[in-house]
């Protein structure tokens, strides 16, 4: 059996902490039992390690995530990446393509989609364990597992039943979303929760990218990725299976994505630097930032500060924010990537369309930027703490606090970090966009290796 986790979306819910490139599924906001803090996509891949599952399973994703994901769960992990995003259909055939043209699983073997960020117990990886055999003896198109609803809620999809046996059940029909009263009589109908959790044969998503005239190879597959159907998963293959069976589950099962039911589920009302009053109840402060937020008399609260914005907001309306911040079109404040963080502190627009960002950026100790360039800005870097070695064109030498580095375009950079670094690095130009970074090299000892192939000076 192999699975695909399925890493997406943006998790606007859960502004300004979320964004493009740190979607709600990389927040460091739950808590081991050692105490320390991790996010939805590290506690779902230890329940898959404890379950024997994580070696199975690779992660389907889009560019701007794959980072993030090295970043918390290491260089080993297997990332498919899509080259646009296309909806979850497009997503998981990728994925297939990959699994049979790369990997060489065969056509009858059993997979499993689920997303990447379900909070549950790890008794529900075993459960997803119990899918391969329902496939294979049902002959369903589809297996799913569904979870018992504990309330008759209206923020989740419903499977109806048609006809339950002693182990699985048949399945009638799905409703999305229904409203309470609705919810009830779906509860008396024995429905479940849908869980977003699909089994099939790989052969059966192959023979509809055949059937649609497209190729099983992941390489040509991947070129041709803007000819499938922008559509989901549901709508595109679930809707049009001859048959469908659910697994029940009855443990506990929660979507953590808006701030009402996250904040259920964090062990302290505060993180970060600020203060609840006594006199509040039922408030939760996320402070990002590193200037003191002050709560007073607050009530059923939730208050989350980062570069990104400021929510302040009653937790049974915070689902709305997704509406409200449609319009806001600022590129993201905060990134952590492999080599550590960057901060924006500052950007600007100016009427002749030049652009100014200044950000803060930190290298951890030991790792390094990419050897790159641009072509359409000018860099300034200020170095403010730490040591490092900066490769610029053709020489590579030292530097450390208090140093200034000019970066006009065109000029191939890279600085690793001896000691923990940081520096202020200012971005002026036309058009400051990810795809203006021209990547030459990733590891230092290639950048090194670029270095005496070209017999630039290295100072030390």
């Amino acid at each position: 059996m192999k699975l695909i986790l399925l890493s997406g979306g943006s998790g606007k819910r859960l502004w300004p902490l979320s964004n493009d490139t740190r979607s709600k599924q990389f927040l460091k906001m739950l808590e081991k039992e050692n105490g320390e803090k991790e996010s939805m996509i590290q506690r779902v891949w230890g329940q898959l390690e404890s379950a024997g599952l994580a070696s199975s399973s690779t992660i389907a994703t889009s560019r701007l995530q794959k980072e993030m994901i090295h970043h918390q769960l290491g260089l080993n992990v297997p990332i498919v990446t899509e080259p646009e995003r296309r909806d979850t259909f497009p997503a998981i055939a990728l994925a297939a393509s990959y699994l049979y043209s790369v990997q060489a699983v065969a056509k009858d073997e059993i997979v499993v989609v689920l997303p990447v960020d379900p909070y549950v117990e790890d008794e529900f990886f075993h459960k997803v364990k119990e899918l391969e055999a329902l496939v294979q003896e049902s002959k369903a198109d589809l297996a799913l597992i569904g979870v018992k609803p504990t309330y008759p809620s209206s923020k989740y999809g419903y499977i109806v039943p048609e006809k339950e046996t002693s182990d699985f059940i048949q399945v009638s029909r799905f409703t999305e979303k229904p409203t309470e009263v609705q919810a009830e009589v779906l509860m008396e109908e024995n429905a479940l929760w849908n869980c977003g959790v699909f089994a099939f044969k790989l052969g059966y998503i192959l023979e509809m990218l055949e059937e649609k005239g497209l190729s099983l190879d992941y390489n040509v597959l991947n070129s041709q990725y803007g000819k499938l159907p922008k559509i989901s998963f549901d709508y595109e293959v679930v809707e049009k299976a001859n048959k469908i069976v659910a697994l029940p589950y009855e443990g506990y099962w929660k979507d953590l994505g808006t701030w009402n039911t996250l904040t259920e589920e964090m062990s302290t009302s505060l993180l970060g630097k600020g203060v609840i009053s006594s006199s509040s109840s039922n408030t939760h402060l996320i402070n990002e930032l590193d200037i003191p937020v002050t709560i007073i008399g607050g009530k059923d609260l939730v208050v989350a500060v980062s570069p990104d914005g400021i929510l302040v907001s009653d937790k049974a309306s915070s689902p709305q924010i997704k509406d409200l911040i449609k319009g806001f079109t600022n590129p993201p404040m905060y990134e952590e990537r492999l080599w550590g963080w960057s901060r924006t502190l500052d950007y600007s627009k100016y009427e002749d369309e030049q652009e100014m960002i200044t950000k803060r950026i930190c290298i951890f100790e030991g790792k390094n930027s990419t050897y790159h360039y641009h072509n359409l800005r000018d860099e300034v870097w200020t170095v403010v703490k730490g040591e490092g070695e900066l490769a610029l064109d053709d020489k590579i030498t030292r530097v450390k606090a208090g140093d200034v580095v000019h970066l006009p375009a065109g000029k191939k950079h890279a600085i690793l970090a001896l000691s923990e670094l940081e520096f202020i690095e200012v971005q002026t130009g036309l058009g400051i966009i990810e795809e203006d970074i021209h990547r030459i090299a990733y590891d230092w000892k290639d950048v090194l290796s670029h270095f005496k192939k070209s017999k630039a000076s290295i100072i030390s």
